[in-house]
């Protein structure tokens, strides 16, 4: 058996039988990291010491008569969430030395648990990309093909979980940076509502649109997780007060899908999207057909004004969120002849090409003769966007559709027109805009054997459904079995005290 294959579920059943103890696995996963890693370059910063004292914990509390789904699994986490202690750089140079006090909300949730975290993961500079390639220390490679990119901004959680380096990672998905690595990598990626997830100990991008969701290589798995992360936290006033269900044991049952009524937006079938994709979608909506769906066009007829909004908001947010790192309170400091000249010295430094090119754009949309003209405009559109989701959900239990318009591409092919890795995005943004969640996972392969992801939306809170109805697909298919050529090299063992 190779431990490094097990998925949540898996690992923890074998865990609960005393086949194989915490540090066992953590100690499997780390030798995996070790032999892969200088290959794919998911991890930022690997914490072996961390890791295998929280397995010695759980492996204590096992012995004690504990259980728990989590207890004693090791995780990934993506470097824009703190955890006490460990560096969370966001990808970013303006952050290269800084280390948190506290944990974020979620990781409290997973340490109590038993969870163990085995490092922080990869991302585009604070979380601003489609690729990981505006990360300021390395480009994170597809394990699929090392040549192309595994998507972003958790594109490090994401090539983790397909490299089995981890059974399941943490990620934060501000306009599809949870579900369109998951797609190009062939993992699990869910977006919760917002609201559902604490943001407390999460580095904002933009605060309306962030929100915390988990990668796995099985629905059941992203399940387990969420139901571990969700719920109201006190810290986080955006953070919802409702009770949070067991999700796992939403996926129970017959695994048919009669009653549920599917939806098919005409807007996301367009003209530029690879004819593959294409044909693994619709191929996979006729399965959930099988398996007793009914389907039916839906129409959101503002989808076209998704991407243009989400681009003066999300920058707008931006503008306002990264003004604080100011060479001052923390993070890094390049010293000037006077403060104002200590301040641009220390945010041209620190900051990366993107960072500061929505910087830019976001501060020209708040500024005074332009803030109406676009982005209060922007915000009014983003209303119809919600309540075109809104009027399709009065129809529809759940939308199905693409998650990505197109399959990884190659390092380097859009670095140097952002237009076109913004388009990257283009299925998944509307989701952040409207505040519902979605779910992305595997549904095929192109000719090229890269894995392309089916998305899933569901109404706000609505996590049970589309969890349901993923679940149910995947029970009958196979593409998330397949393995990624990159994840098979084996290597020299790692040591962590």
């Amino acid at each position: 058996m190779d431990l490094c294959d097990l998925t949540i579920s898996e690992a923890h059943e074998c865990l609960r039988r005393r086949e194989v103890s915490s540090v066992e696995l953590t100690q499997a996963l780390l030798d995996r990291i070790v032999a892969l890693d200088n290959d794919i370059k998911a991890f930022l910063t690997l914490t072996p010491e961390l890791a295998l004292e929280g397995a010695r914990a759980a492996d204590a509390r096992r012995a004690a008569g504990e259980d728990d789904p989590l207890l004693g699994i090791p995780l990934a986490i993506k470097d824009v969430i703190c955890v006490e202690g460990v560096p969370s750089t966001c990808g970013s140079r303006i952050l290269e030395d800084f280390v948190p006090p506290y944990s974020a909300t979620v990781i409290e949730r997973l340490l109590a648990r038993g969870a163990v975290i085995l490092g922080k993961t990869n991302t585009d500079e604070f979380a601003m990309g489609s690729s990981t390639e505006n990360s300021a220390f390395f480009t994170t490679h597809n394990p699929w093909d090392l040549e192309r990119v595994p998507g972003g901004s958790s594109g490090g959680s994401a090539a983790a979980v397909a490299a089995r380096m981890a059974p399941g990672a943490l990620g934060s998905d501000t306009g599809g940076s949870v579900r369109q690595p998951a797609a190009l990598c062939g993992v699990v990626g869910l977006k919760p509502t917002y609201g559902r997830v604490s943001r407390y100990g999460l580095v904002a991008f933009a605060s309306s649109l962030d929100q915390i969701g988990p990668f796995g290589r099985t629905v059941a798995d992203v399940a387990i997780l969420l139901t571990a992360i969700a719920g109201h936290d006190p810290c986080d006033s955006t953070s919802m007060n409702l009770p949070v269900p067991d999700y796992a044991d939403a996926l129970k049952g017959d695994g048919g899908l009669s009653g549920v009524r599917l939806g098919v937006p005409k807007e996301y079938f367009i003209e530029g999207i690879q004819p593959e994709v294409e044909t693994a979608v619709r191929s996979a909506i006729e399965v959930l057909r099988g398996l007793g769906a009914e389907t039916v066009e839906v129409s959101l007829p503002h989808t076209d004004y998704a991407l243009p909004v989400y681009y003066l908001i999300a920058p707008a947010e931006a503008s306002a969120n990264l003004a604080r790192y100011d060479g001052v309170r923390y993070g890094l400091r390049v010293a000037g002849e006077d403060m104002f000249d200590n301040y641009r010295a220390t945010r041209g430094a620190g900051f990366g090409a993107e960072v500061k090119r929505r910087i830019m754009l976001g501060t020209y949309a708040l500024s005074a003769g332009y803030y109406d003209a676009y982005y209060l405009k922007a915000q009014k559109v983003r209303t119809l966007i919600r309540a075109d989701f809104d009027a399709a959900f009065e129809q529809v239990d759940a939308i199905v559709c693409p998650t990505s318009p197109t399959t990884a591409f190659r390092i380097g092919e859009k670095a140097d027109d952002p237009l076109q890795m913004y388009l990257s995005d283009v299925f998944t943004l509307s989701a952040n805009l409207a505040g519902i969640p979605g779910i992305s996972l595997p549904c095929g392969f192109d000719a090229g054997n890269l894995p392309i992801g089916l998305q899933i939306l569901g109404p706000a809170f609505g996590e049970e459904a589309i969890l349901r109805v993923a679940h149910a697909y995947q029970q009958v298919t196979e593409w998330h079995l397949a393995r990624p050529p990159a994840s098979n090299k084996r290597g020299r063992r790692i040591k962590g005290g």
